[in-house]
C-alpha cells in the first residue's frame, strides 16, 4: 500500500517537517492554494507529485497545474480539485 502525503493551502509557507514527510512518501497531492512557485518547486523534488492549483494560485502555478486531476492508485479512482467553501 502507497504512502500518499496530502497538502492543501500552504500559502507560500512549507517547513522542514512537510518536506520530511513527503520524502518519505510515495506520493504528495497538493490539492490547491500553494501561494508561490517554490512551495511547487521544493514538493516536486521530493517525492512523486500530483496537484492542482486553487484561488489564491497566481500565472505561474495556474500554467503549470491544472484546475482538477482525475487519476487511479490502487486501483482507487481520485478527483483531486481545489473548491472555495462559500457560506
Amino acid at each position: 500500500m502507497k504512502k500518499i502525503l496530502v497538502l492543501s493551502d500552504t500559502h507560500g509557507y512549507i517547513d522542514d517537517r512537510i518536506l520530511d514527510f513527503a520524502k518519505n512518501s510515495d506520493e504528495v497531492w497538493h490539492v490547491g492554494d500553494f501561494g508561490s512557485i517554490e512551495v511547487l518547486e521544493k514538493l516536486e523534488k521530493t517525492s512523486f507529485f500530483r496537484g492542482v492549483y486553487g484561488n489564491i494560485d497566481n500565472y505561474s502555478i495556474r500554467k503549470s497545474l491544472s484546475e482538477y486531476g482525475i487519476f487511479e492508485v490502487e486501483k482507487l479512482k481520485v478527483l483531486l480539485i481545489y473548491r472555495l467553501y462559500k457560506q
